[in-house]
Parts: structure tokens; C-alpha cells; sequence
């Protein structure tokens, strides 16, 4: 089997029995301000020893307000994030050169300003946004097989706005489509949607350039209502929800102790693989998520 994916935080990947599982979905759950988005950085980063390249994040906020990506990545790891546009135009040619098809990160959504949820939308705005969704998705394919032909092995997607019901969120349809089709797709069927009618001019090279779907791995930030570590352990997972086809769930919470709050996490599942269940406190300083030793 191929290594595990480690997370760039030691004890976390005690936890996980040795790191999180290629070729397989993780998600993890808190709120706003928790530390997420510290949390998806490091795993990038840890990229870059373990796999030869950095991961890649694709931001899908739609408020018009990014996740500071860039000033984390700066200051934890002085990474300057190389930033495909969104709207930016990229002939398919073009991914084959690094310069012009490799990227660290992706808002896809940057100065849409849309809300998130399909009920909050007239019919007429749904269809016009339907249109431009599939756009988005184009570039989303573009994207990511540029960058899993030069190296890249891990993901994270981020931005994910808390909704009542998952299903309601142009967001989540976004999410199952490029997990479905493009990570979790072999990578000459990604080509073809990519290409299309360019697919035998450059099918030489992409044979040449195909890479393992199966090594990819990936790493949800989802954004939930609750706060407190118990409330998440709490948490129902209703159907269809990203939690339950996840292979492994992260939790990310607050706690009280006595008149001071803290921080802490808890591995809720990871099938296929040992775990240690135990809340663990953490902290957040200027080289990121901090666990104590076991």
C-alpha cells in the first residue's frame, strides 16, 4: 500500500495510526476561528518533504472574503502561494509547461459574492448560476490536473460555508463533482474532459504524464455551527452528508476549563486503520497547530 499521508503534526499522526490514508477523503469539522485553515497548511506543506511537491488549496468561499491562505502560508512556512485567477485562461496546451500549468492555491469563487444556498436564489438567478458553475468547473479540471501531472499528491479544499441542509449548498455540488470527477478519476478520463477535442493531438503526452488517482489525497475544511468540542462529538450526521462517505472525520472544538477556554481535537472515525479516540489539547502559534507529546 502506498504511504500514508502525513499531516505535519506528529502527534495527529500518532493518532491517525501513522497518517491519513491516500485515496481517501478527510474532513475536517469546526467552526469559524478554530483552526482549520492552520491545520490544511501544514498538510500542504508537509507536501513538499514527503511527496516532492506542496499540496494545492482551492478556496470555494463565495462572499468575496478568501481564508488568508497566502498570510498563513507566509508566516508559518514563508511559502509565497503561486495563485491561478479565477477566470484566468489557460490553453490545455499550456499544462504541460510548469510555469503556466502549475499552481499552489485557487479561489474559484473571488468576487462572485453569491450566497451559498440554492433556496436563497430566484429561479431565474439559479439557472444564470448553474451556467457559470459549469465555467467554474472547467477551470477547477484545469486546475487540478495541472498540477497532479507535475508532482502534486495532496489537496485541500476550503471555504465551505455552514448551510441547514448540505444538500442545499452550491458549494457541496461543486465539492462532489470535482471529488468524483477529477480525484477520484483515472487520470486519462480527466484528460479527456479537460482536452476534449484535443485529446489524440496530445494524447502521447498524456500518457507519458499519467499519474495514480489512488495516491491523491484529500483534505476537507468544513465549516460548522457548533463550537464546542462536545457539541461535535454530539453532531448528528444526516444522509448525504459529506461526513458520512468521509473515510476519516477530525473534529476541532472548543473546551472549558474552569473560567478559561481551550482548544481541542479528537480523530471521530478512520476506518481501515488503528486510531486513538482520546480529546487532545491543542494550540495555535507562529509555526502553526501544536499538540502535546503522548
Amino acid at each position: 500500500m502506498t504511504d500514508r499521508l502525513l499531516t505535519g503534526i506528529p502527534r495527529l499522526d500518532e493518532m491517525l495510526g501513522g497518517g491519513l490514508l491516500p485515496g481517501k477523503l478527510t474532513v475536517v469539522v469546526g467552526a469559524t476561528g478554530i483552526g482549520k485553515t492552520q491545520l490544511g497548511i501544514q498538510f500542504a506543506r508537509k507536501g513538499l518533504e514527503q511527496d516532492g511537491e506542496n499540496g494545492v488549496i482551492f478556496d470555494m468561499t463565495a462572499r468575496g472574503d478568501m481564508q488568508n491562505h497566502a498570510d498563513y502560508a507566509d508566516r508559518l512556512f514563508e511559502w509565497k502561494l503561486r495563485e491561478k485567477l479565477a477566470g484566468q485562461k489557460v490553453h490545455p496546451h499550456e499544462i504541460w509547461d510548469r510555469e503556466t500549468g502549475r499552481f499552489d492555491s485557487m479561489h474559484i469563487f473571488h468576487r462572485a459574492g453569491r450566497r451559498v444556498t440554492i433556496s436563497d436564489m430566484e429561479l431565474d438567478d439559479w439557472k444564470s448560476w448553474k451556467v457559470d458553475l459549469q465555467k467554474k468547473i472547467v477551470e477547477a479540471i484545469g486546475f487540478f490536473y495541472g498540477n497532479f501531472v507535475h508532482g502534486v499528491r495532496r489537496c485541500v479544499m476550503d471555504g465551505i460555508e455552514p448551510t441547514d441542509r448540505p444538500s442545499d449548498s452550491f458549494q457541496f455540488h461543486m465539492f462532489e463533482y470535482i471529488y468524483h470527477q477529477i480525484l477520484r478519476k483515472e487520470s486519462d478520463w480527466v484528460a479527456r474532459d479537460l482536452f476534449r477535442a484535443q485529446f489524440r493531438q496530445n494524447a502521447e503526452t498524456i500518457e507519458k504524464r499519467n499519474y495514480n488517482h489512488e495516491d491523491i489525497g484529500c483534505l476537507l475544511l468544513y465549516t460548522c455551527h457548533e463550537m464546542m468540542i462536545d457539541e461535535l462529538i454530539e453532531r448528528r450526521i444526516e444522509s448525504g452528508d459529506v461526513l458520512s462517505n468521509a473515510n476519516t472525520i477530525i473534529l476541532m472544538g472548543k473546551y472549558r476549563d474552569g473560567m478559561k477556554m481551550g482548544r481541542a481535537l479528537c480523530v471521530a472515525k478512520h476506518r481501515g486503520s488503528a486510531v486513538d479516540e482520546s480529546i487532545v489539547p491543542f494550540e495555535i502559534d507562529d509555526h502553526g497547530i501544536q499538540l502535546p507529546q503522548a
